[in-house]
C-alpha cells in the first residue's frame, strides 16, 4: 500500500503526488523485472532524490515477445496539474550490445529548440527522470543477475492532447507533454515549479539569442507589451518577480525589461520582490508616501490610504499630485529593480488599466527598442 506524504500549505494539510520521473522510472523497473525473470509486482518500491522511498502502484503489465510493458498512474496529489491522471507506460526491450538506454514514444514531446535541458531531437524526458530510469533498469538487471542491454521507450497516450494545457509549445515542445521532475516528489502549490518554468522558457529564448528578456507579472502585462516584441518574446513571471531577476542574470541575460500593471509593480517600489498577496499588501502605503513625497497634503494621504485598488489611489490624488507621484514610484521601482540584478541592466514599463502607461525608466525606451530588433531576427 501507498505510504501517503503530506505538507501543510497556509494552514491546510495537503497530499503530495509524485512526478511523471518517478511514474517513469517505476513503470520501467516492473517493466524491465518481467521481462528479465518473469515477476509480476502490484507495485514496485524505490528511492527518489528527494530521498523518500515510496511505493507506487503498477498497472497493466504485458509480456509481448522480446519487449515488457507496464503502466503507472500520474498522482499529483493535492496539486493536480494537466499530466494528473495519464497512465505512464514504460515498454523495456532487449539490446544486444550490453547498454541501457532511454527514449520517448507516443505523447512524449520532442524538443525543437536549444536551451532546454535535453537537445534538440531529443525525447522531452529531463535528466533527472533519465537518470532514474536508467537506474531502474540497472537495479531490475541486478536482481535477476542479467547483463544483457536494456531500452526502455517512455509512453503517455493522451499525452499530446494534455500539452495543450501546459507550456510545451511556448518551450519549442512538440507532441507530447514532458517526463519532469527533480525530486522525485509533486509538493502542493509548490512555488518551485512554476520558478522552473521561468527558469525554462528563459533557457528557450536566450539560447534563440536573445540578450534581452522582456519580463511580464500577467496577461495584462503580456497584452500590453505587444508592440515591444510581446507577443513572442515575454516570458510571464507571474509574482515571482526577484526570483525571475535571479534566473536572467544566473543565464547570461544582458538585460531585462519588466513591464507591469501599478498594482503589482508599486510594490517593487517598496523593495518586495513576490507580489502575491500572501507576503503582504502595502500598495496603500507605498502610494500615499510617494503622494506625500510628490506634495500630497494630509488629507489627500488620509484618502489615498483609504484607497482600495491602485486605480482609485491615482484618481484621489488627482491628475497633477498623480503624475508626480509616479515619477517618484518609476524611481524607486528602478532602484530596486537594478539593485537585485547586480550588474545586469534592468528597465521597467508601467501602467494602469484605466489610465494606460503611467511611466517607464531610464533606459526603457532604449531598451524596447532592442528587444524589437530582436524580434526581427
Amino acid at each position: 500500500m501507498r505510504e501517503e506524504m503530506y505538507v501543510t500549505v497556509d494552514g491546510k494539510r495537503l497530499r503530495c503526488g509524485y512526478t511523471t520521473g518517478t511514474c517513469a522510472a517505476a513503470a520501467a523497473r516492473a517493466a524491465a523485472g518481467l521481462l528479465l525473470s518473469g515477476e509480476e509486482p502490484r507495485s514496485v518500491r524505490m528511492a527518489v532524490p528527494a530521498g523518500n522511498v515510496l511505493e507506487i502502484p503498477v498497472e497493466d503489465l504485458r509480456l509481448e515477445g522480446g519487449s515488457a510493458s507496464c503502466s503507472v498512474r500520474k498522482d499529483g496529489g493535492d496539486d493536480a496539474d494537466a499530466t494528473h491522471g495519464l497512465m505512464v507506460e514504460a515498454r523495456v526491450s532487449l539490446r544486444p550490445d550490453g547498454a541501457i538506454s532511454v527514449d520517448g514514444g507516443e505523447g512524449v514531446g520532442r524538443v525543437t529548440k536549444g536551451g532546454l535541458d535535453q537537445p534538440v531531437g531529443s525525447a522531452a524526458i529531463n535528466s533527472t527522470p533519465r537518470r532514474m530510469i536508467a537506474e531502474a533498469l540497472e537495479d531490475a538487471r541486478r536482481a535477476a543477475g542479467s547483463a544483457s542491454g536494456l531500452e526502455a521507450v517512455i509512453s503517455v497516450p493522451g499525452g499530446a492532447e494534455a500539452s495543450k494545457r501546459t507550456f510545451n509549445s511556448r518551450l519549442g515542445i512538440v507532441g507530447g507533454i514532458s517526463i519532469l521532475g527533480t525530486s522525485g516528489i509533486v509538493e502542493p502549490m509548490s512555488d518551485a515549479g512554476l520558478i522552473g518554468a521561468i527558469r525554462a522558457e528563459m533557457g528557450v529564448r536566450l539560447a534563440e539569442g536573445r540578450r534581452i528578456l522582456l519580463l511580464v507579472p500577467g496577461n495584462m502585462g503580456r497584452d500590453f507589451s505587444r508592440g515591444m516584441g510581446g507577443d513572442s518574446e515575454a516570458v510571464k513571471c507571474s509574482n515571482f518577480i526577484g526570483e525571475a531577476i535571479d534566473c536572467a542574470a544566473e543565464k547570461g541575460a544582458e538585460g531585462i525589461l519588466v513591464v507591469g500593471n501599478l498594482g503589482k509593480m508599486v510594490k517593487v517600489a517598496g523593495g518586495v520582490m513576490n507580489t502575491h498577496s500572501r507576503q503582504g499588501d502595502c500598495r496603500m502605503e507605498i502610494m500615499c508616501a510617494a503622494a506625500l513625497e510628490a506634495g500630497a497634503s494630509a488629507e489627500e494621504a488620509r484618502r489615498v490610504l483609504g484607497c482600495a485598488s491602485t486605480d482609485d489611489a491615482l484618481d484621489a490624488m488627482g491628475p497633477d499630485l498623480a503624475r508626480r507621484a509616479s515619477g517618484i514610484l518609476m524611481d524607486k521601482i528602478a532602484f530596486h529593480l537594478r539593485s537585485r540584478a547586480g550588474g545586469m541592466r534592468a528597465e521597467a514599463v508601467v501602467f494602469s488599466s484605466k489610465y494606460g502607461e503611467l511611466g517607464e525608466t531610464g533606459g526603457a525606451r532604449g531598451m524596447i527598442a532592442e528587444i524589437e530588433r530582436q524580434a526581427r531576427k
